[in-house]
């Protein structure tokens, strides 16, 4: 039979075959996950790793419950920030002892904003520009226009490809974005640090939507500061504690806007004198947020024995095949893909324009395909390559269709 004589394989065939051949199919069921749902929404809130409820049990009965105040040595709660940050620092290409984990990721950008700013005037008091890209999420903008104000620096919004080329002689740091929130686009990250560095400047990273979807290379780039969420594709839980990195030559320098008694040198002397503790424990600031921390440690049992490599060669085989398959049952003109098509370019999450999106992601989630609505017209599907099956984009690309020819 000739090429042009064979039957053409369904999108469904075609998801079958794909996930008996993932390789990361099995870890799936290191989650709570029910068939009913396509849950594609990992890019604002993971599903709940399988262990950390009893893990949770076991903190608040037995280390809070029992142990007490005990469980801050014993249960090892005091250094949980440091332990748990070498855990992220593994995921996100940090050696031991640059992250640690704690407080927001707007507290964190807060921090890492204005300690940047600071060494970098440090070094030339010159240096009054804060950069940050055009389309970031609205919490970075909102913190680092104050920053800005708090250090004597004007700040200018500038797309994020164009920062390389935008870093000059005033500018002490630029925020950015690893990906796009809105359009899933991946930004240059080691192209972008190296420019930065080159005009003289910092830069400090947001990996809200990269950590546990690609591999970022944090030391191995150089980079300066980054900060990031961990209940996205690190599945830590609502409202799970954030991090910071700085890079380790950076730490003597590196001087909190925030310095709480955590990050003293010796916390329990309890001196009117602030003294900067050494390492990556210079970022931490109050009293760690114990269960939420655990429940995240827990989280990260999932990683065990995971290839980041692997990660992203099933997050782009992923976001490739839900293309696909939205091509082949959306009529043409109806919706339009704002991702890059470059795998260079694109993140694990795809965004599709088209009308009256809310009432349309509405509709899907009532069908039992969970993604997200952005204003003012895209609909948002996050594929997380550790539970994401071939099957649920191509169960997500049918319903999409379905639900679009519901609203002509």
């Amino acid at each position: 039979m000739s090429d042009a004589t064979k039957p053409t394989e369904s999108p469904a065939a075609k998801a079958a075959r794909l996930d008996t051949t993932d390789e990361l199919a099995k870890l799936r069921d290191r989650f709570v996950l029910d068939d009913a749902t396509v849950y594609l929404d990992g890019n604002s809130l993971g599903a709940l790793p399988a262990g950390v409820q009893d893990r949770i049990a076991d903190v608040v009965g037995r280390e809070w419950g029992q142990l007490r105040i005990r469980s801050w040595t014993e249960s090892g709660w005091w250094t949980a920030p440091e332990r748990i940050g070498d855990r992220i620092g593994a995921l996100t290409g940090a050696a031991p002892g640059q992250i640690v984990a704690g407080d927001s990721t707007s507290v964190n950008v807060f921090k890492a904003v204005v300690g940047a700013v600071r060494m970098a005037q440090q070094a030339d008091p010159a240096r009054d520009e804060v950069l940050v890209d055009a389309t970031t999420f609205p919490t970075d903008g909102y913190i680092a226009e104050s920053a800005a104000r708090m250090t004597g620096c004007a700040i200018r919004a500038v797309d994020a490809a164009d920062i390389a080329a935008a870093a000059g002689p005033r500018t002490a740091v630029a925020l950015v974005n690893h990906v796009d929130y809105r359009t899933g686009r991946l930004h240059d990250l080691p192209g972008t640090t190296a420019a930065v560095h080159a005009a003289g400047a910092l830069v400090v990273w947001d990996l809200c939507h990269t950590a546990g979807a690609l591999p970022v290379g944090l030391d191995e780039h150089g980079v300066d500061l980054a900060v990031g969420c961990t209940y996205k594709y690190l599945n830590g839980g609502p409202g799970a504690p954030a991090y910071l990195y700085v890079r380790r030559d950076l730490q003597p320098r590196f001087d909190s806007p925030l310095p709480g008694w955590n990050s003293h040198r010796d916390p329990f002397a309890m001196e009117a004198a602030y003294r900067p503790a050494d390492g990556s424990v210079r970022g931490r600031v109050g009293t760690p947020e114990i269960l939420s921390l655990l429940a995240l440690d827990t989280a990260l049992d999932v990683w065990d024995g995971v290839s980041l490599d692997a990660v992203r060669a099933k997050s782009l085989a992923l976001t490739d095949f839900f293309l696909e398959c939205v091509a082949a049952y959306v009529p043409d003109g109806v919706v339009r893909s704002v991702t890059p098509a470059e795998h260079a370019e694109r993140g694990s999450q795809v965004a599709l324009r088209c009308s009256d999106a809310g009432a349309v992601m509405g509709e899907l989630i009532a069908r039992g395909v969970v993604g997200d609505f952005r204003e003012p017209d895209i609909l948002r599907f996050g594929f997380t390559p550790l539970y994401t099956r071939f099957a649920d984009a191509e169960r997500a690309a049918r319903v999409l269709a379905q639900v679009l020819e519901g609203t002509r």
